[in-house]
C-alpha cells in the first residue's frame, strides 16, 4: 500500500463529504456579499489577534477579547452567518478527529 495513493483518497473523500460540501458552499455564500465577507473578516482578524496574546503573554487581553465577542455576537444575529459558522465548525471537526486518528497512529515514534 502507497501512502500517498492513501492520502490522496483521503483528500478526495473529504472533498466528497457532507461537511466540506457545505462549508465550500457557506465561503461561497460569505464570497459573494461583500458586507458580510468584511464582518467576518474583521471578526477572524480581531480572533487572531486575541489568540495570539493569549498564547505570546499566557495571559488572556480582556479588551481584546470583548471586541472578538461584540464582533461574534453581532454576527451570530446574521443567518448567513451563524450557517458559515457552523459549516465552519463541522469541517474543522471533521479535520481535526482526521489528524487525531493519524497521530495516534503514530504516536509511538513522535
Amino acid at each position: 500500500m502507497n501512502v500517498y495513493d492513501t492520502a490522496n483518497r483521503l483528500a478526495s473523500e473529504l472533498r466528497q463529504s457532507e461537511e466540506y460540501k457545505n462549508y465550500k458552499q457557506a465561503r461561497e455564500m460569505v464570497a459573494s456579499n461583500p458586507d458580510l465577507k468584511k464582518k467576518i473578516g474583521d471578526f477572524e482578524v480581531a480572533r487572531y489577534d486575541a489568540q495570539m496574546t493569549q498564547m505570546q503573554t499566557g495571559k488572556e487581553d480582556v479588551e481584546k477579547t470583548n471586541k472578538m465577542k461584540e464582533l461574534y455576537a453581532e454576527l451570530i444575529q446574521l443567518e448567513e452567518a451563524k450557517q458559515y459558522f457552523n459549516a465552519e465548525m463541522k469541517f474543522n471537526i471533521v479535520l481535526a478527529d482526521v489528524n487525531k486518528i493519524i497521530g495516534e497512529a503514530v504516536r509511538d515514534v513522535m
